[in-house]
């Protein structure tokens, strides 16, 4: 199983530009992706016993993390200068995660929302946990 799979809703317009960004800074290759509609994403998640957000969850060494801790870890595994933003985790995390809902809740009205989940294209393929 990889180190750290980031599951993103994968019709949200915005999701799906965070995870190109992700891949295009991720030179060491340490994010997998899927999206939480797939069935890979479903196995990963099947003994959370907690609710989850329906657009990010990173999966870390088999530990969860959601909302706008998911996002900081991510920042920070990205490298410079991209961690910096990682020091957003000193602000107290139900601030932090009342921000990231509300972005969350308006991100098809505000960014758009597709029939369809990505497809990878085959040179990023090997980075999407497959169903």
């Amino acid at each position: 199983m990889p180190r750290s799979v980031l599951l993103f809703d994968g019709v949200c317009t915005l999701c799906n530009g965070f995870v190109r960004f992700i891949m295009g800074r991720d030179s060491a290759g340490t994010f997998q992706f899927a999206p939480l509609q797939s069935r890979a994403a479903q196995r990963l998640l099947e003994d959370a016993a907690q609710p989850l957000p329906d657009s990010f969850v990173l999966v870390e060494d088999g530990r969860l993390f959601k909302r706008s801790t998911a996002v900081l870890r991510v920042a920070r595994g990205l490298g410079w200068p991209w961690s910096l933003a990682y020091a957003g985790i000193i602000v107290p995390r139900p601030l932090r995660d009342w921000l990231y809902d509300r972005i969350a809740r308006n991100r098809y009205r505000w960014f758009g929302k597709s029939d369809v989940c990505m497809v990878p294209t085959p040179d990023v393929r090997a980075r999407f946990l497959s169903d």
